[in-house]
């Protein structure tokens, strides 16, 4: 009977003591909490990388040292597809049809309606030209809604022209955002030498001041290839003869594409490529673009500039650029705040061209964004009876066709 009274006095303490904590942890979770630990408790839960992008960020939120470093914490590249598909839809249309201008101008007028729709303060810094040569996406001119984030974007709506004129593969419409200040500005250098590998190939392993050959059995090495295995993209052109030649001297395979490098650099870093290695002369723009693509998917790129006369070069080096320094993947493209979209205007290796069908199209797209790392593979189905941002009104489109050298396009509606 002892152990029996001991045993019940020991449960009733043992149920006061429970019922103690339970009413202190009640009181402590209606205590008040005060505005300064609430905001630190709010400060340690946040996960996320401060980007320099504006004044103010979308959530109001600043860094402890007040400096305005702020924090982008949307996923712009989800909402830049959506301007890449609506260019690549509109130029898409003058496949084969002769008339590259057309099809410029029809992707340059929806690539800047629908970019004008996205909440953001954006400045072209790469775009169609000077103010004074280009009526639209013209560098310096202002887009977006006018509020945050504050971004620099690069775009061609149409890169590989000539292909669509000509109903050629390889055509897309790429843009690509990054935080103010982080994308390279060319400045009167238009062209530059280009080196592009994927992932797997070390940027030490490769420079634009080593041999051709060199540079190919090093693509091999790293890859676990044989030097005949490895394929070579290189724009056809008179003045890549020497390239070309000491390509075919090392036995590796060479593809020749009479336009579109853009597509050809990003694609040698896309798993399963057809292609391990992009060499030669392009243009400048372009391959700040395919930079901006790379440093999402883990691969690299070397440029130099390539003046292609003497007032190039003079004005160049009057403007300070350093024509024999080798450009680095993030020379081009630095920060972690870097967004990227394309979507194929006709076939190619990396994308897929628009497919039209009775009553709409469906798109193929790559999405990319640094930060994640994360490179999406999107298949977009379009129906012209439920217009939106990234599909023409019937009556619309019709009046851009009619009316291709005025450049006015179809009407666009929201959703």
């Amino acid at each position: 009977s002892l152990l029996l009274q001991h045993w019940i006095i020991s449960n009733i303490a043992f149920l006061i003591m429970q019922q103690s904590v339970r009413c202190n942890r009640i009181s402590l979770a209606c205590r008040p909490v005060s505005s300064a630990v609430r905001r630190s408790q709010q400060k340690s839960r946040r996960n996320v990388t401060p980007c320099k992008v504006s004044a103010r960020s979308t959530n109001g939120a600043v860094n402890g040292n007040g400096e305005g470093d702020f924090i982008v914490q949307r996923n712009l590249a989800l909402e830049l597809v959506r301007v890449t598909e609506a260019a690549a839809l509109a130029g898409a249309r003058w496949l084969g049809r002769g008339d590259k201008n057309a099809a410029d101008q029809a992707a340059v007028d929806q690539m800047r309606k629908v970019l004008n729709s996205i909440a953001m303060d954006g400045v072209i810094v790469i775009g169609e030209g000077e103010k004074d040569e280009a009526p639209m996406l013209y560098c310096g001119e202002r887009i977006g809604t006018a509020s945050e984030p504050v971004v620099d974007i690069a775009v061609d709506p149409l890169d590989g022209t000539t292909l669509v004129s000509q109903g050629r593969n390889g055509a897309v419409a790429v843009i690509a955002v990054a935080e103010h200040g982080a994308l390279f500005d060319p400045g009167p250098c238009m062209y530059m030498e280009k080196l592009a590998v994927g992932p797997t190939v070390s940027p030490r392993a490769v420079s634009l001041n080593r041999s051709t050959a060199s540079n190919i059995r090093a693509v091999a090495e790293a890859q676990g290839k044989a030097v005949g295995e490895v394929t070579v993209v290189i724009l056809d052109r008179p003045r890549h003869a020497d390239i070309i030649q000491e390509c075919r001297n090392t036995g590796c395979r060479i593809r020749l594409i009479s336009d579109g490098d853009v597509a050809a650099a990003i694609e040698v870093a896309k798993a399963g490529a057809a292609a391990d290695m992009m060499l030669g002369i392009g243009g400048t723009p372009e391959g700040v673009i395919a930079a901006a693509a790379l440093k999402c998917m883990g691969g690299h790129i070397q440029g130099r500039l390539w003046p292609r006369n003497d007032e190039e070069r003079k004005a160049s080096i009057e403007q300070g650029y350093d024509l024999e320094k080798i450009l680095h993947t993030d020379d081009l493209a630095s920060g972690d705040q870097i967004f990227f979209a394309a979507t194929g205007v006709s076939d190619g290796d990396l994308l897929r061209g628009v497919r039209f069908f009775a009553g709409g199209a469906t798109t193929n797209s790559i999405v990319m964004r640094h930060q994640s790392g994360t490179v999406r593979i999107l298949e977009t189905q379009h129906r012209w009876e439920r217009p939106g941002m990234t599909n023409l009104e019937p009556d619309g489109l019709e009046t851009q066709l009619q009316h291709r050298g005025s450049g006015a396009g179809g009407r666009l509606i929201s959703h």
